[in-house]
């Protein structure tokens, strides 16, 4: 064995030393760059194994010395300079089951976990290895590997590794359920909420901090709330809103408090306070609620954990994550809901609404934790009691074992002296005790038990004769193996149960000639649509029972504990489950059981195993066929040993020893986190990867899933047996670094039940004949992706809408593509086909296919789909800073994956995003959405005074610099480049720097190169036309770009709305003065002037030569005319008239319109080399750039007549809101073509979209969205990040939500959230007069709204324009929305006309106004006046606490005390709203007196 010397080097200090691993090639002749290498001491044959990959050899590195990383080695503790053994080694050998990869502070989509996957294939990893995926931008960490059974400290990735990612920055809701055992007390004499808050909380808020997780969180108190009424007549009116009723009749009520909204902490103790607070009043506000004075309400109780809103609060949390792709975040990936009970796991809950939540939580593919503070029961768990609504003798509970929701039970680690035993069992209350509050929490179970203590002993003293376990053997009976088509029957009688839907059938004994088709109808109301249904039904006449154990049963209601029946009984064709042993029953797989599997690791028997649950005894032998799923753990808990491996190869250290025997099994060693905190608790397996492993064929071990189609009812794998003896810890790497749905998954339907179950569709794409049409059609030509490009980019869609690859382990040579391709298409040659890829989501399958230039995709969609379902839901719930639980509702559907319209999809692939493939709603893609604000620096100025409606006093009009500005940020929207000469600011001498004026661009190709007759130009960045780039790298070159220009500050005339400005201060170098008398040619040769004209842009391509701005053509031309007759807007629109110009797509009929609109000079030199003419088509021009009116600002340009400002509500005619009212047929977006990789980062082709508003106007927010769905996310976020960066002189951009005020009972709302409804005091005038009576009726309420905007103005609020809501229906209110120019709230002031009338209270519009403004059904009510008032979520709350007013007593937040002072003002309180009006008032006083005045001067003059 030959031994070299290991040197370390540490990465970066060395160009020679980058790698992990530097060798000397001539040592190693035979060594491949790509060769992976094991390294370990000779005198520990067993100990540290490090496997790294040869990526360069070195010359400069010694004979026989080999030189890694230094932090490699410390943490294999490999000492430098000792001696080591290395060998080349088989990568097949020491190749990774599977891996699993954290990440924090970035958003990864599915696509990009694909690409990276790919990246990473055939590459070595070692634990904590950082990963840099430049071309992604991707950032992330390794965390755990595993192969062959057991966790290692470095392998290989091969294709077949299973990677797993986890995000350690996530959006986590943590929901409590507020339950009436929330006021028990456990074993140790804690209530549950203390052992929840003080015990599962603080441990899973430090665990966050061990690894420096930064979710961003929300914190849920809920209940549900029984009324004992029998009618609804029962109740005041004032609580009907939200009462519901479930099965049996009871009237209920469901309430959520929502204690923390979208935080993110470094310390979350402070929360741990609140939620304590919280609990002391909890129960007592939400049970006496409704109480008012001198008025009977129902007596009201908790509901029991079983009895809760389990399910509605899954839903809940599933209504927000389905909108991730709506309000985009670029630092989280990832999405958990976890449930913390004080039940042990059971709910009584409806089956409809379990289909829907089940189908929801496996499509949108989000992670749900239910965490049980109560002890584990002795039965599997978590299990769903269905309702039974049949109240016949016959019929018997069905449950149903939930796999897509990750249990955990939290025990404290608190001994008790005298005993180890845990009871896991709860014993009824006995006899007295039996409250009505019982009865009414625990429905029918009590009352059973109260019946069953009550009876006389001896009545069923005999029933002990009956033999239960025999009874059970027999109902619990797994079915004999059945045929599919022929009906069986048994002819041993069954005393079962039958669910009331098969009643009827043997009412009238028409069992026998049922036919199979009329079976399948029967079969889909059964309860889990995972639970094989034989196609028979398994339809069994069954004898009547003859014994007569009737008369042996002590009454009828306990004869509902023993079933027995007594009529003949039809037994559906699917076992009923047994909680205490649910592995009797397999069930079919199906692609919804291995959605997630994929990311647990296999344990040593070679099955998958979550980590938490461990066996305490040694279990029983594996039965034949099933291997023993669980690793045997000795019951003696000190000494931690793992049975099945010879050696300790994860011993606990004793300090760590609570953890394990709480929690974790051995497998996962204690604390997730510690094994790879690289500190001193390093982990024991670093020392021992056996080289025999290394060495060894992997152990052929049989799969429980590849042997048999069949899987355990029971637990996320689906392949773990449950049994008594297991015990289920918290998983809490899951509740720490939740999982990312896995990528890929192995489950495809066999031949047979394609062909039987499913409907094949097919469509061919030919993306180089579709492609060449339309990037002929482009105003820019774009290189088209090629075939292999749209074929991977299809892939990447379907994984990004949550679909997953599938891995198929043999593939019969005969189909080039996987076993099933045979079942339903004509094979292909092999040699034809390129690639395949399946793909599944819940029951669809797509095959794609990519043979040669033609991509075919198959779908396979279910015959028999699930019928939609929807649940309409009620409940009352209290944001943070809201004064009441407030009513909302929401709708709970499953979505219709097989109508997503996947071949629109394709086609705006193949054409690279073509204007006739838009993006619809219904294709789901990502947005992200910004306000442009004016930036005031007012969170200072609001400290020093002690009020906020300041905002009109400290603003000077800036409207200059900040249009500037704007035209700088859309210039780098645009990436358009500048030929300016600007002025230096601070030299004294006005020194003009040449421009470089277009005709001096010399790479402009010959107009003979066929460039100019064809639609399109070569394409950006090709090697003719080095200039033409738009694309310039922001910060570094800032010479390329707009000189930025700096003004001095204006003065107070500039405040009154007239701008006072020094010619020489806009950056134009005035080199001419026009006369007044001078003609049109003069000063459009003067524009011309290539040095002192008009500054053009560079050449780029779809705009002609000579393009300028509007803008920038008008702000020329106010500094070179002595204000005379001419306005320069009439100047440049005489010029397009006498066609000098025209707008820059060459459309003639286009009116010249001040703002960023681009126009050229057309009278120029036709055989000039550069010339290039404009494009001729008009639409395709405004796809491809952003053109921006500006609207408010024409004293920019023209010197206007100062008026008096008096207040817009109390003109005689007032001026309209916006822009909108006055240009109804305008549009208020457009949408433009986005190239986002602008700094060609990227290994694949990235496009988007931008939408903005078509129009500029001062004091208003300016809109932008960005929309995309080919893009990578941390590229749009380093686009964004530009843009953010360009606008941050005078405006600042600000992301917001796509629903800011999330109105409740609208179709997008957030369930959780909801405005703040803030009214305003509208008597305040003296003798109670009302306000607006000297104006007509029919405008006092519109006045109402400019008199709330003006409150709103005053405390800095800037509208915003959006579009028109309604179209149906003239009188529908009127509303308007305002963005604080902070960005961080938003506001809404809503009017209703006075016909405006609430045809039903099932209009939407109608149930807001009726919750959020306090009206009834009663549409007499007097409408409120106020104002919906809402937070900005998407702004970091770390930004939000940053800013607190330093001066203020308790670090008070900007935000809230705007809130505070906005309520106080609009109360009237210290008689401000008064004292606002007086001020109005007086304003209107003077400007008449002005007006007056003037008229009378006049009047003077005329008669002298």
């Amino acid at each position: 064995m030959k031994l070299y010397k290991l040197n370390t080097h540490t990465r970066g200090c060395n160009k020679s030393y980058d790698a992990d691993l530097v060798m000397n090639l001539k040592d190693h002749p035979n060594a491949n760059v790509g060769d992976v290498v094991e390294i370990y001491a000779p005198d520990e044959e067993n100990g540290t194994h490090l496997l790294l990959q040869i990526t360069e050899f070195n010359g400069s590195c010694g004979r026989d010395v080999i030189s890694i990383e230094s932090g490699i080695a410390n943490a294999f503790k490999m000492r430098p300079y000792s001696n080591v053994v290395m060998r080349i080694v088989n990568p097949a050998d020491v190749a990774l089951d599977s891996i699993e990869i954290t990440f924090k502070d970035q958003y990864m989509g599915r696509s990009e976990m694909w690409r990276l996957k790919t990246y990473l294939t055939d590459t070595c990893v070692y634990v904590n290895k950082k990963i840099d995926y430049n071309d992604m931008q991707i950032r992330c960490q390794v965390y755990e590997m595993w192969s062959q059974g057991e966790r290692v400290a470095s392998g290989v990735i091969t294709e077949d590794t299973k990677i797993v990612f986890r995000s350690s920055t996530s959006m986590v809701y943590l929901f409590l359920q507020m339950s009436s055992e929330m006021w028990d007390f456990d074993i140790h004499g804690d209530l549950y909420f203390e052992k929840a808050v003080n015990g599962f909380l603080t441990e899973l808020f430090q665990k966050w901090r061990k690894l420096s997780c930064n979710h961003e969180v929300t914190v849920v108190l809920f209940s549900r709330t029984f009324y004992a009424a029998k009618t609804l007549d029962e109740f005041p009116e004032h609580m009907r809103d939200c009462l519901q009723q479930d099965y049996k009749g009871r009237f209920y009520e469901d309430f959520y408090r929502v204690a923390i909204q979208n935080e993110r902490c470094d310390d979350w103790c402070t929360v741990l306070g609140q939620l304590r607070k919280l609990f002391t009043s909890y129960q007592a506000t939400v049970l006496r609620y409704h109480e008012r004075e001198n008025m009977k309400i129902p007596p009201a109780t908790n509901s029991s954990a079983t009895q809760g809103n389990f399910l509605e609060v899954l839903n809940i949390s599933l209504n927000t994550f389905e909108k991730h792709y709506l309000d985009r975040t670029f630092d989280r990936t990832g999405q958990l809901s976890v449930v913390i009970t004080p039940g042990v796991g059971v709910f009584s809950v409806d089956r409809e609404l379990t289909n829907i939540t089940k189908q929801r939580i496996i499509d949108n593919g989000v992670g749900s934790d239910l965490v049980c503070v109560g002890e584990q029961p002795l039965h599997a768990v978590p299990l769903l009691k269905f309702h039974n609504k049949d109240t016949t003798l016959t019929s018997a509970d069905d449950y149903s074992l939930p796999h897509w929701i990750n249990l955990s039970f939290y025990s404290t680690n608190k001994k008790i002296a005298y005993s180890s035993f845990i009871p896991r069992i709860k014993l009824p209350l006995f006899g007295s005790q039996l409250t009505l509050h019982d009865g009414v929490g625990e429905g029918e179970g009590e009352e059973n038990e109260r019946h069953f203590l009550s009876c006389n002993q001896s009545e069923y003293k005999h029933n002990s004769l009956f033999d239960y376990d025999a009874y059970d053997e027999q109902i619990f009976q797994p079915l004999p193996a059945q045929s599919t088509c022929s009906l069986q029957r048994v002819v041993r009688a069954k005393k079962t149960s039958v669910p009331s839907l098969e009643t009827y059938a043997y009412r009238n004994n028409d069992w026998e000639n049922l036919t199979p088709t009329q079976i399948p109808a029967m079969r889909r109301k059964m309860s889990d649509p995972d639970i094989h249904h034989g196609t028979s039904a398994m339809l069994a006449a069954l004898q009547p029972d003859t014994t007569n154990l009737s008369e042996s049963l002590a009454s009828e209601k306990n004869s509902r504990r023993t079933i027995v029946s007594i009529a003949p009984i039809v037994r559906p064709g699917r076992a009923l489950i047994n909680p205490f042993d649910p592995s009797q029953v397999t069930i079919k797989l199906t692609s919804n059981r291995r959605r997630w599997t994929h990311i647990f690791p296999k344990g040593p028997t070679g099955v998958l195993i979550q980590q938490h649950h461990y066996q305490a005894v040694p279990a029983k032998a594996p039965q034949a066929g099933q291997q023993k799923p669980l690793q045997q753990i000795q019951n003696n808990c000190q000494t931690g040993s793992n049975n099945n491996n010879e050696q300790e190869d994860y011993g606990c250290e004793s300090a760590e020893q609570y953890d394990r025997v709480s929690s974790h099994s051995l497998l996962s060693k204690s604390a997730s986190s510690q094994s790879f905190v690289m500190g001193d608790e390093k982990m024991d397996f670093f020392k021992r990867r056996q080289s025999s492993l290394m060495n060894a064929q992997p152990a052929n071990v049989p799969n429980l899933t590849a042997t048999q189609a069949k899987s355990y009812l029971w637990g996320a794998t689906g392949e773990q047996e449950w049994t008594p003896a297991i015990t289920t810890g918290v998983d809490w790497k899951s509740l720490t670094i939740p999982a990312c749905l896995p990528i890929t998954t192995d489950y495809f339907p066999d031949k047979r039940s394609l062909n039987n179950d499913y409907v094949i569709s097919d469509y061919t794409l030919l993306p180089d004949d579709v492609n060449h049409d339309y990037a002929q059609s482009r105003a820019v030509y774009r290189k088209p992706l090629s075939t292999e490009e749209v074929c991977k980019e299809i892939v990447s869609q379907r994984l990004a809408q949550g679909f997953q690859l599938i891995v198929v382990d043999e593939k019969p040579p005969s189909a080039g593509g996987c076993s099933s391709g045979s079942a339903v298409l004509p094979v292909k040659p092999p040699c034809e086909i390129n690639k395949e890829y399946l793909l599944s989501i819940g029951r669809i399958f797509h095959k794609i296919s990519l043979s040669g230039s033609v991509i075919t995709v198959t779908g396979y969609r279910p015959r028999h789909p699930y019928p939609p379902i929807n649940v309409d839901y009620r409940y009352r719930f209290h944001a943070p800073q809201h004064e009441t639980y407030e009513i909302s509702g929401v709708n709970f559907t499953t979505e219709k994956l097989e109508n997503f319209n996947w071949n629109h999809m394709d086609l705006y692939i193949c054409t690279r995003g073509d204007v006739d493939y838009p993006l619809m709603e219904s294709l789901k893609y990502w947005r992200y959405r910004m306000y442009l604000l004016p930036r005031e620096n007012i969170v200072t100025k609001i400290a020093s005074c002690q009020r906020c409606d300041i905002f009109p006093d400290v603003t000077a009009d800036n409207t200059r610099e900040q249009v500037e500005d704007f035209v700088r940020l859309i210039e780098a929207v645009s990436k358009l480049k500048r030929q300016y000469a600007r002025k230096a600011r601070d030299s004294p001498i006005a020194h003009i720097t040449k421009r470089r004026h277009s005709t001096s661009i010399i790479s402009r190709p010959q107009p003979n190169q066929g460039l100019t007759n064809s639609p399109f130009r070569e394409r950006v960045g090709s090697n003719r036309l080095p200039e033409k780039r738009p694309s310039i790298n922001v910060r570094p070159k800032l010479e390329n770009g707009r000189i930025p220009r700096i003004f001095p500050a204006t003065d107070a005339v500039a405040a009154a709305g007239i701008a006072a400005r020094d010619d020489q201060d806009d950056g134009f170098h005035v080199d001419i003065q026009f006369s007044p008398n001078a003609t049109l040619a003069e000063i459009f040769e003067a524009m011309k002037h290539p040095v002192n004209g008009v500054g053009f842009f560079s050449q780029t391509q779809s705009l002609p030569s000579c393009t300028f701005l509007s803008y920038d053509a008008l702000m020329w031309l106010k500094t070179r005319l002595n204000n005379g007759r001419h306005h320069p807007l009439d100047l440049l629109e005489a010029m397009r008239k006498e066609r000098m110009i025209c707008h820059a797509s060459g459309d003639w009929k286009k009116p010249v319109v001040p703002g960023f609109v681009f126009y050229y000079v057309v009278q120029q030199d036709k055989n000039a080399k550069d010339y290039a003419p404009p494009l001729g088509d008009y639409s395709a021009f405004v796809n491809e750039w952003l053109e921006i009116e500006f609207q408010g600002c024409s004293f920019l340009w023209h010197d206007e007549p100062v008026t008096t400002p008096v207040p817009n509500f109390l003109r005689d005619c007032p001026a309209p809101q916006s822009w909108t009212e006055t240009c109804s047929n305008k549009r208020v977006y457009r949408q433009s073509h986005l190239e986002i990789d602008v700094n060609q980062k990227s290994d694949r082709m990235e496009w988007g979209h931008v939408k903005h508003h078509t129009v500029l106007q001062p004091r208003f927010a300016f809109e932008i969205v960005v929309e995309w769905v080919t893009s990578s996310g941390p590229i749009v976020a380093d686009l964004i990040g530009g843009w953010m960066r360009k606008a941050n002189q005078f405006n600042f951009l600000v992301s917001v939500p796509a629903d800011p005020m999330a109105e409740p009972f609208t179709k997008k709302s957030d369930p959780l959230r909801g405005p703040i409804f803030i009214p305003l005091c509208t008597t305040f005038l003296p003798n109670g007069a009302a306000l607006f009576e000297e104006f007509p009726e029919d405008s006092r309420s519109d006045r109402m709204l400019f008199l709330q905007e003006a409150i709103l103005a005053k405390f800095g609020f800037l509208p915003c324009v959006l579009e028109k809501k309604f179209s149906v229906g003239k009188d529908l209110p009127k509303e308007y929305q305002y963005v604080h120019c902070t960005g961080n709230m938003f506001a809404l002031i809503r009017c209703a006309t006075n016909n405006y009338q609430v045809e039903s209270p099932i209009l939407q519009e109608a149930n807001v106004t009726r919750c959020v403004y306090g009206h009834t059904n009663n549409t007499n009510v007097p409408k409120k006046v106020g104002f919906l008032w809402a937070w900005n979520h998407m702004i970091p709350n770390k930004k939000w606490k940053a800013q607190t007013i330093n001066n203020s007593a308790d670090g008070e937040l900007f935000q809230l005390k705007m809130l505070k002072d906005f309520r106080e003002f609009c109360s009237n309180s210290d008689q401000r709203l008064s004292t606002f009006w007086a001020q109005s008032q007086e304003l209107k006083r003077r400007a008449q007196k002005f007006e007056n005045n003037n008229n009378n001067t006049e009047e003077v003059k005329i008669r002298a």
